[in-house]
């Protein structure tokens, strides 16, 4: 753990008991329905919790108490009601083993065993739909989660779900059934180097492995009957947008990225002015100790610059106004930065969990990957940008704020500049 973490430690404790969630990550909770999470569910775990150390006990006591309605359905044969809420039950077991920041503690393990026993469930009661995937990496094991549409399926497209730094595999259940498998696309949710099980075994997150990960799951997504292996994209939450934009330059079978509140920016905004607490969990997924040499050894080397323009599919960058991981100045510099066919679209008033626009990112972030792989929206020179305000308008051309008049941050000047 940062010195930092431990020294602000109190001030994430006053922000959980005076505003719950809410409080640390505004409107996620929109986004977290799209991740499985009941709404219900997720209220009556943080009417259980007044401090961070609260969290995996609340967390662990809804996920048993719906892991064991689930059971209950499932011994009486009703597939559909057990399967619906075993996932509910994923998401929470997967949620309690997160908030504890030791690979080596029993009970991280424990709560691992229960998520892994609702997607087992999950999977048997789909019609095994819903498959575990191991693949060896570098020594190592990455562990994903293969989602395949009803029926037969033979070359499909196909779409890598990227999970966040504090996502795991089960958190894409939901999003993968409805937004991916209901229209014929096979879909992975995968855990990256740093992630999940893949880090409870072993494999830390480097500066230039997770895309190395990427390729190993094209590699798998390849070599399936059901895949079209020249129709394989990515979508990707947070820092899996940040991953997403290094493999995209790099992975040449990678046809398409979706990439919403991507982490893009200097990286001393979410390690040093941001919640502590991004900094911990970066620092456990990288196996680092000491925060100084994680700062000179990963974090200092990680932003993203002119690697940019290597990308070489098209794009879809989405962001909030007032992300508090990535400044907006930095979003759009970085997109400016790209040379593939782009698109860029701003929501007015929107955080880092782009939880006033959660259903229609996810939506609109599957669909847009679809048209791309059906060889829609790829023309070279194509840079299509939108400033999506809340009351419905949205601006066509321009992604800047209309409050900046016409005016833009110097970053973004010069490269303008320069292009001119």
């Amino acid at each position: 753990m940062s010195s930092r973490s431990e020294a602000q430690s109190w001030v994430l404790d006053i922000a959980l008991a005076q505003g719950g969630f809410d409080a640390l990550h505004p409107e996620a909770k929109a986004t977290l329905v799209q991740l499985g999470h009941d709404p219900a569910d997720f209220d009556r775990v943080f009417s259980l919790v007044k401090s961070g150390a609260m969290l995996p006990k609340a967390w662990a006591t809804v996920a048993g108490e719906i892991e064991r309605k689930a059971a209950h359905y499932d011994r009486d044969g009703h597939a559909q009601t057990a399967a619906d809420l075993y996932v509910r039950a994923a998401v929470m077991w997967g949620r309690a083993q997160y908030s504890i920041f030791d690979a080596a503690d029993p009970r991280k393990h424990a709560f691992r065993e229960h998520a892994n026993h609702a997607v087992a469930r999950i999977g048997a009661l789909r019609q095994g739909r819903v498959r575990r995937v191991e693949i060896p990496f570098e020594g190592k094991t990455l562990y994903a989660l293969l989602h395949l549409p009803v029926g037969p399926v033979q070359g499909a497209s196909a779409v890598i779900l990227g999970p966040g730094m504090d996502m795991i595999k089960e958190d894409y259940i939901y999003a993968a059934d409805r937004y991916y498998t209901s229209r014929g696309v096979v879909a992975l949710s995968i855990e990256g180097p740093g992630q999940g099980e893949t880090r409870a075994n072993g494999l830390v997150v480097t500066l230039d492995n997770y895309e190395r990960a990427i390729s190993a799951y094209i590699d798998y997504l390849a070599s399936l009957p059901e895949v079209d292996a020249d129709r394989i994209a990515m979508f990707g939450i947070s820092m899996s947008g940040y991953w997403g934009h290094r493999a995209a330059t790099c992975e040449p079978r990678l046809k398409a990225l979706a990439s919403f509140e991507g982490v893009t920016g200097d990286f001393a905004t979410i390690f040093e002015r941001a919640q502590p607490t991004f900094k911990t969990n970066y620092m456990y997924m990288s196996g680092h100790t000491d925060a100084a040499t994680f700062d000179r050894e990963l974090a200092e080397r990680m932003p993203l610059a002119n690697q940019v323009a290597g990308i070489h599919c098209p794009v879809l960058v989405g962001i909030g106004e007032f992300d508090e991981l990535t400044p907006l100045a930095d979003a759009i510099a970085n997109f400016e930065r790209i040379r593939a066919p782009k698109e860029l679209r701003v929501y007015e008033n929107e955080f880092h969990p782009l939880g006033g626009v959660a259903a229609e990112i996810f939506r609109y972030g599957a669909e847009w990957l679809e048209r791309v792989l059906a060889g829609e929206l790829s023309e070279a020179d194509r840079d299509v940008r939108h400033y999506v305000q809340r009351d419905g308008t949205v601006s066509d051309g321009s992604a800047d704020p209309r409050w900046w008049l016409g005016q833009v941050p110097p970053a973004i000047a010069q490269l303008r500049k320069s292009e001119d």
